[in-house]
């Protein structure tokens, strides 16, 4: 066999393998673009809901906004009605109540817990 014949038959393997490369290589491509067009479409259902989303969040917000507005409003009322009942209404000896309310109820508390245990022994 001639050197000519060895090399045309390497090249035409050469070439036929370069082909199956390429042919197997535009499969692969093809899936790929068509795997990215799906997930493409997803993004684009899901960025929408998204966009959905963000406006309800954004007007719960602003809901939430106007309840601390307004909470903020009630309290301060309150804390000037407070004021008012506690330095008009009541005697100068009330002021140390809301020390001495908190320690009596826990002092309650501990003579409470202190008598169950008594019955349960």
């Amino acid at each position: 066999m001639p050197l000519t014949n060895i090399l045309l038959i390497v090249l035409t393997v050469a070439a036929v393998v370069a082909v199956v490369f390429l042919v197997r290589l535009s499969i692969q491509l093809q899936r790929t673009a068509e795997e990215a067009e799906k997930t493409l479409v997803e993004v684009r259902v899901l960025a929408g809901r998204l966009s959905e989303l963000d406006l309800e969040v954004k007007a719960r917000v602003e809901e939430l906004g106007d309840t601390f507005r307004v909470s903020r409003k009630a309290a301060g009322g309150f804390s000037d009605a407070a004021m008012l009942v506690s330095s008009k209404l009541l005697p100068p000896q009330t002021k140390y109540l809301p020390f001495v309310v908190p320690v009596a109820r826990f002092v309650l508390r501990q003579m409470k817990k202190k008598k169950e245990k008594l019955h349960v022994q």
